[in-house]
């Protein structure tokens, strides 16, 4: 008898592997691959702005880094005794006006040159809900806790959301013609916004996303997080406690699920190597100073120096 039911997911006709160099944006989940594309040593930059769940407010924010439209003191605003900014994340507001411009503008640059570089883009899409500042008529990327009479809430439609893929993806070609664009869906509920309403807030992500797609299907590729989260692991106990993000566990398993769809075999083994790594560097001994630790710590050197010498960028 079968208890369970498992995704069939092809292999990615251009894999990552570890001369891959990646760019991961979008929402909270970007984060969560990042984090993993980080422990396993590849070559990847998340989210530079921050988290950002929208579609209209990832294509704002490309539109920027790829015609390399400057920040300026009328982009960004003080409240609560920081200096925001609509476009980006709170993670990088600042104290000082000054200082959060040529942050940004800072990022601006750098980003600009890691989409050029780019073999690989990952955007990963949350919500089709969006917060509309009244007063300028903008869709925001964070609301920065201003008060929300000054924001309108609005459903983006499967038309506004496919034009603004679109748009994303013919911004990412400009710059980077050669890149592969993997697109996913946040497998994080958006449940403050209403079980229903977060049913038909994904809904619109997906028509639009594999409306988009199907028109140039080989320069993108689509990877099922979100389907897997509700399919495969479909019970709270892979959820953590606010029962809405993905806990430790199914991030895990997705992650296992996305190594064997978008990375090369031939990468394998080295991840392999690089998580044995990681465990020794996290192990702490009852005894540092005896000679069984101290081969311990030799051998760890040996393996380290042995992955340095294959990719050079590696750093532990």
């Amino acid at each position: 008898m079968q208890f369970t039911t498992q995704i069939p997911i092809s292999k990615n006709e251009n894999p990552i592997d570890y001369n891959s160099k990646i760019v991961s944006l979008g929402s909270c989940f970007a984060e969560n691959m990042g984090h993993k594309f980080q422990y396993f040593k590849f070559q990847s930059e998340t989210n530079p702005f921050g988290i950002i769940f929208n579609p209209i407010s990832i294509e704002k924010i490309i539109e920027r880094i790829v015609e390399q439209k400057l920040f300026a003191e009328k982009d960004v605003f003080f409240h609560n005794e920081r200096w925001h900014c609509f476009e980006v994340h709170s993670d990088l507001s600042h104290s000082n006006k000054e200082e959060l411009v040529k942050n940004l503008n800072q990022t601006l640059v750098e980003t600009k040159k890691q989409l050029q570089d780019a073999t690989h883009i990952i955007i990963t899409y949350g919500t089709s809900w969006v917060y509309r500042n009244i007063e300028q008529n903008t869709i925001v990327a964070n609301c920065h806790k201003v008060p929300q009479k000054q924001f309108s809430k609005e459903l983006l439609s499967v038309e506004i959301i496919e034009k603004s893929i679109q748009n994303t993806i013919h911004l990412i070609e400009r710059l980077n013609p050669n890149c592969s664009i993997i697109f996913t869906i946040s497998p994080v509920r958006h449940i403050k916004d209403g079980f229903i309403e977060n049913q038909l807030s994904k809904s619109h992500l997906f028509t639009a996303l594999h409306k988009a797609n199907s028109q140039k299907p080989k320069a993108k590729s689509y990877f099922p997080s979100y389907e897997i989260m509700m399919d495969e692991l479909r019970d709270y106990r892979f959820y953590a406690e606010d029962m809405l993000h993905p806990n430790q566990t199914a991030i895990d398993y997705i992650w296992e699920r996305f190594s064997e769809s978008c990375i090369a075999e031939n990468s394998f083994q080295t991840m392999k190597e690089v998580l044995e790594i990681q465990k020794g560097l996290n192990h702490r001994s009852f005894n540092p100073d005896s000679e069984q630790h101290l081969k311990f710590l030799a051998n760890l050197n040996r393996k380290m120096n042995f992955i340095k010498e294959k990719f050079p960028h590696i750093r532990f």
